[in-house]
């Protein structure tokens, strides 16, 4: 079911990649898949968490209900054009599909698609979903989508990401929270009268200070990064009465992040203190960190290895090999090792991920991770990216409408809606996948890392 629809998700697939958007501003990608769907005959739900680049399309009756995750935004100046061995952006400085969500989206869509076909062919009771994410990166609309019970009645929840490779993703993510930090000071002339003045931008600085001293004293696999929004002006002889500086916070779970975050909290109140200014946080965004599902997992498993990897041609592995002449030896060695099995020298993965029983901690961080914690959650990598190509970059951008990369999508849609009619024809198989989930919860309930008061950052993406 799945190859018969491949042309037109394929299609959908070139046209994100064409209009890439950021973070709650995917316009033009929600409403290419808000066709897509009512093409293909779902019942559609817009706006969902009042998030107007969310959607939802459901089809089928009673039965458990299957949901497929999509996302289909960019990133921030990684404009690149198609096919290019080179960095050549289309237009310098524009935004560009740097983690492969152009086909994360459609290769979800598919899926869904697939096995809405076959419900309709066998008259098997059951729902299919596809729910239309924006702003996974740093936008954290699941989150958001989850606070507001938009998956309160799911039973399985299926989604995948462009890799190098193809098979089970068997890794956690790190918990995360991105707070803005706007400290008010006094403006002056800072030559004439500098006493006057209360320097905003000088509490900023202080407070990375601060943070760099503190990062001796948390765990080693926390991580904090930060970006000065506001430095108060471009004019160097005015005291700066205004500054604003955006922190991401990662720990491995939510607990040991909402510890550090007020940690970060204190130090920001500290620099304010030194500086005689004034500081307020607001939390923009937050995720929880990734819960694996081994039973889903397993299952998934067990359909990869009965499909294999992507076939991928001649012209496929000449074009891979001239994608790598552009890598540094350092990102071809990572690729492997973050897998951690034997090295291999082919260009692209002429194999599946073997199983492995070690969960293992990735460095990143994804809002997936939120709907894992009231929804047992699958997620599967797709050969999608010559190996040694490293996410956010212009290579996975270059690499985003060629042959190899939509032979990949394919692939990964038939091993997700190979998962999602097992899962819907197997009760056994779902309460086994409950089961995992509450046994790794250890009896902690989800707790959303947005506070109650905090809205989706809608206007404060927009208004960049």
């Amino acid at each position: 079911m799945v190859d018969r629809k491949k042309e037109v998700f394929t299609e959908l697939a070139d046209r994100v990649w064409e209009t890439p958007e950021t973070c709650y501003m995917e316009i033009q990608s929600a409403a290419a898949h808000r066709e897509m769907l009512e093409a293909q005959g779902f019942a559609i739900t817009d706006n969902v968490a009042n998030i107007p680049t969310a959607l939802m399309g459901e089809a089928g009756k009673g039965g458990p209900v299957i949901a497929f995750l999509g996302e289909y935004d960019a990133l921030a100046g990684l404009s690149q054009k198609a096919g290019a061995t080179e960095h050549d952006p289309t237009t310098p400085g524009a935004n560009g599909h740097g983690c492969g969500h152009n086909l994360l989206g459609s290769a979800a869509l598919l899926a869904a698609t697939a096995l809405k076909d076959w419900l309709e062919k066998t008259g098997t009771p059951g729902r299919v979903r596809y729910y239309g994410c924006p702003a996974e990166e740093g936008g954290a609309a699941k989150a958001f989508m989850v606070r507001e019970g938009a998956f309160s009645d799911v039973d399985i929840a299926i989604s995948w990401h462009p890799s190098n490779f193809a098979g089970v993703q068997r890794e956690t993510s790190l918990a995360n929270c991105r707070i803005d930090f706007t400290f008010t000071g006094r403006a002056a002339h800072a030559a004439a009268v500098p006493e006057l003045g209360r320097s905003a931008l000088d509490a900023v600085e202080l407070m990375s200070v601060g943070v760099n001293y503190m990062r001796e004293h948390m765990p080693s696999d926390c991580r904090i990064h930060a970006a000065i929004i506001d430095a108060g002006g471009i004019s160097p002889n005015v005291v700066q009465a205004h500054a604003k500086v955006r922190y991401v916070v990662r720990s491995p779970d939510l607990q040991g992040l909402l510890t550090l975050i007020e940690r970060v909290k204190k130090v920001a109140e500290g620099a304010a203190l030194m500086t005689e200014t004034k500081v307020e946080s607001a939390i923009l965004a937050g995720v929880s960190n990734l819960i694996v599902n081994t039973p889903l997992m397993d299952a998934m498993q067990d359909i990869w290895d009965s499909m294999g990897a992507p076939v991928f041609d001649g012209e496929d592995v000449a074009f891979a090999e001239k994608i790598r002449t552009t890598l540094t030896p350092e990102d071809i060695a990572a690729s492997w090792a973050q897998e951690r099995i034997e090295e291999r020298d082919v260009p692209l993965a002429d194999f599946v991920l073997p199983a492995h029983n070690e969960v293992r901690q990735m460095g990143g961080s994804t809002d997936v991770g939120d709907v894992s914690w009231v929804v047992p959650t699958v997620q599967a990598y797709g050969a999608t990216l010559a190996i040694g190509t490293q996410l956010h970059t212009w290579q996975v951008v270059t690499q985003g409408k060629s042959p190899l990369a939509h032979k990949g999508m394919v692939s990964v849609a038939k091993a997700m809606a190979a998962t999602g009619l097992a899962v819907l024809t197997s009760e056994q198989l779902r309460e086994a996948a409950w089961a995992d989930l509450k046994r790794r919860k250890k009896g902690q309930e989800y707790t959303s890392p947005i506070p109650a008061s905090s809205e989706p950052p809608i206007a404060a993406m927009t208004s960049r």
